[in-house]
Order: structure tokens, then sequence, then C-alpha cells
């Protein structure tokens, strides 16, 4: 999954990054309203952060620009703890939720989570291929038989990828535009490496190759 952050705050923009990225994101950083803007108009984000007083364009106008472009991505605004009226503007302008400055990144982190779920075809809180368990906090697999399977944060992003969107045809190109941030080397062609990996855990039936498409989830042993 890959999050847009756009925050002007430099300290709260980096600690927010490293949340994130260490909670198994993949997590671009854009510190003003044009930047942001353009990379939530031409990125495939899965979902956004937003801070509505921004240098160059305020985020209102950036979220309308979105929802006027027919941009659905999932947007949770930033507001101040007292700003009753910003929460109900961008909730009008398509915001999905909104948190209140100070915040603890643990409530944003589970806020993020509920967004990615909903906006998911998989919204079930727990995802579960055969006898295993994906386990997002610890970003590892968990066996019915108490076993535990470590996972390198690239297999992580990528099965959490599949596994929300099971039977449906995901290209190499879509699957490393949502497993790797902006300024990764986004070779599909190591999407393979990866797609090996997980047929080794999970059973050689999990996914299944489309030839010219790409590949389909389908579930482990």
């Amino acid at each position: 999954m890959r999050l847009l952050i756009v925050e002007d705050d430099a300290a709260l923009g980096e600690r927010l990054l490293e949340r994130l990225k260490g909670a198994g994101y993949a997590v671009d950083l854009a510190a003003d309203g044009i930047d942001g803007a353009h990379l939530g108009a031409t990125e495939p984000y899965d979902a956004v952060i937003l801070d509505l007083g921004l240098p160059g364009k305020p985020g209102l106008s950036m979220l309308r620009e979105w929802r006027g472009a027919g941009n659905t991505v999932p947007v949770l605004i930033l507001t101040a703890r007292d700003g009753w009226s910003e929460r109900v503007a961008g909730l009008q302008a398509g915001a999905d939720d909104y948190l209140g400055k100070p915040f603890h990144v643990e409530e944003l982190l589970a806020r993020v989570q509920a967004l990615l779920r909903r906006a998911a075809p998989v919204q079930a809180p727990e995802l579960r291929t055969g006898p295993w368990r994906l386990d997002e906090a610890r970003q590892c697999l968990l066996h019915d038989d108490g076993r535990e399977q470590a996972l390198t944060g690239t297999e992580f992003r990528l099965l959490r990828y599949f596994m929300r969107h099971p039977g449906q045809v995901l290209s190499k190109t879509r699957l490393a535009e949502h497993v790797y941030d902006y300024d990764a080397e986004r070779d599909s062609n190591v999407i393979e490496v990866y797609v090996r990996r997980l047929r080794t855990l999970l059973g050689a039936t999990c996914i299944e190759t489309r030839r010219g498409q790409g590949y389909v989830f389908q579930g482990g042993r």
C-alpha cells in the first residue's frame, strides 16, 4: 500500500514518514500544495494524509481538484483541534476522515488502516490465506499451528496488496506502483522474484500467472 503525506511542518512530516514506513507502507512526502497536488493527481496512491494550511495551494483546493477530476483516493485531513469549520469544509469537499492536531501517531495509523480497509475489495480486519494469517502489526505470517514466518519489507507490502485484491488481475506495473515509493527503483521484473518467494511460502498455486497481463492472487494451500 502506498501513501502520500502533504504536510508543511518539516518535523511532523518526517516523523509521520518514518512511522508509516516502519508500519510497512511505501510513503511519499510533499511539503507544499503545488507538489502535493501534482503527486496526488499523477501517482496511484492508496490513501492521502492532507494538511489544509499549505503554502503554494491550500489543501481544500487540492482536494476539490482531485474530486472534480474523478480521483476517489481516500483522504484523511489534518486540522487544528478547534477547527470545526475546517473539518466541515473538508468533509464537504470530499475528505473521508479527519484528525485534529495535536494527535497521537498511533491514532493516525489506525485511521489510515481503517480507510485502506474500507477502500479495498477485501475489507476484513484479518487477512488469511489457507492456514496462514498476515500479522500487519508485526509484518509476518502466522500459521494456525503456531509457526511464524518472517517477511522482508517488500514481501510484506506485496502480499498485503495481493490479499486485499484477491481474484483481480494485477499487472507488474500496478504492483510496483503500490509497493514502492516515488524515489524507489521500480523495476517491475523484480516483482517476479518476490512472487516466486511468496509461492514458496504459501504454495505454488497461491498466485496465478496471466501471460501478458500479470498475476491473480488465489490463496494458499
